[in-house]
């Protein structure tokens, strides 16, 4: 199938408008903590820091315009990239590298890992670990599973691989086809002390036609931050005595 037939295919969402779908989002958090309490990862950093990571990437929609807009406001993020699409883009993966970002694995395919076994989640970290280690030269020390689904599976393979689980604090919802004030509004909304930030440099897997506004809502959230204090760093840079 097509790069252009992968996104038509995996953008409808039934028929729930998407207001009431972002509302829904948050009404499952109380069933999002159950399933991290079951499968623990890091989801807040130490005091006086936060961190800004993009999912789903690289991608030659928005990513460029993601590290542009990081380099306008001097902050280094984690990326947490997929296997097939460093494969696909791999100049831009080992731009970000260059560019001083640091590169999680978010799996070779986007995956949900509660739905595969223990030996197709194995096989999936893997394969995502070594297509990145070859093309950026980069080896992932941490780890989001795609959805912030995990399982005994890939806990097991987490641990098999030395990759540190990571979830997170507050996000921009920005899968889903939304300005960039709703995305930084929404991310700013729980952005405190240690807040570890889900945004997405690529709209292959959600539901919009582009990432753009994300790279647009980087300004406004870095702001934010700053006001409150707060030193926008990589996973790495806040997590380095673990």
């Amino acid at each position: 199938m097509s790069d252009d037939g992968d996104r038509a295919r995996l953008r409808p969402r039934g028929l729930i408008p998407s207001p009431l779908r972002r509302r829904l989002y948050d009404w499952r958090r109380a069933a999002r903590e159950r399933r991290w309490r079951r499968f623990p990862g890091i989801q807040r950093l130490p005091s006086h820091v936060a961190a800004l990571t993009f999912d789903d990437g690289p991608d030659d929609d928005a990513t460029a315009s993601v590290l542009d807009a990081l380099d306008g406001v001097d902050v280094k993020a984690t990326f947490f990239v997929i296997g097939e699409q460093v494969a696909r883009h791999p100049s831009l993966a080992r731009e970000m590298v260059s560019r001083g970002h640091e590169l999680g694995l978010h799996g070779f395919a986007h995956l949900r890992q509660d739905k595969l076994t223990a030996s197709q989640s194995l096989a999936d970290l893997r394969r995502g670990l070594e297509e990145v280690e070859t093309v950026a030269g980069a080896r992932p020390r941490w780890y989001r599973p795609p959805y912030g689904r995990m399982s005994h599976g890939a806990l097991s393979a987490c641990r098999e691989l030395r990759l540190d689980p990571v979830y997170w604090s507050s996000w921009g919802q920005d899968w889903e086809a939304v300005a960039a004030k709703t995305i930084a509004a929404l991310a700013c909304r729980d952005l405190g002390d240690g807040a570890i930030v889900l945004l997405h440099d690529s709209a292959r897997y959600g539901q919009r036609a582009s990432a753009a506004a994300t790279a647009e809502a980087i300004g406004p959230i870095v702001d934010f931050a700053r006001a409150r204090g707060l030193a926008l760093v990589t996973l790495s840079q806040a997590l380095a005595k673990r």
